[in-house]
């Protein structure tokens, strides 16, 4: 095998890479930001990780596709009183409605196709 080109590869990473707190269309989220892997697609989708600060809520939603995440550090309870924690793999299907909060701050890697809608 050939090495693989460097414009075929990106590696970020999450303990050293700064997230940024942009969210679709311009708009941010208290205590929420991200670091995407691919940078060409809309804020907040593809696989990214996402940082919630202590006492971070992210805001009611739904999802348009199925999420998939992965919880790296830290506690994150959704709004009916499910908690995830370091290890969990959550699957939420499209049409999901949820909230979450953050006690304490979370890291969580991400994977959703397309951008959610807000519920407000």
């Amino acid at each position: 095998m050939k090495p693989v080109d460097p414009a075929d590869r990106v590696v970020r990473n999450i303990f050293t890479s700064p997230f940024n707190d942009s969210g679709p269309d311009g708009r941010t989220y208290d205590g929420l930001s991200q670091l995407p892997l691919d940078e060409a697609r809309p804020s907040w989708t593809g696989f990214h990780a996402m940082r919630m600060a202590p006492g971070a809520v992210s805001p009611a939603h739904e999802h348009s596709a199925d999420e998939f995440f992965f919880m790296v550090e830290g506690e994150l309870i959704d709004h009916d009183g499910t908690r995830y924690g370091p290890g969990d793999m959550v699957w939420l299907r499209a049409g999901t409605q949820h909230s979450s909060h953050t006690p304490n701050g979370c890291t969580i890697l991400v994977y959703v196709e397309h951008l959610e809608k807000p519920l407000a």
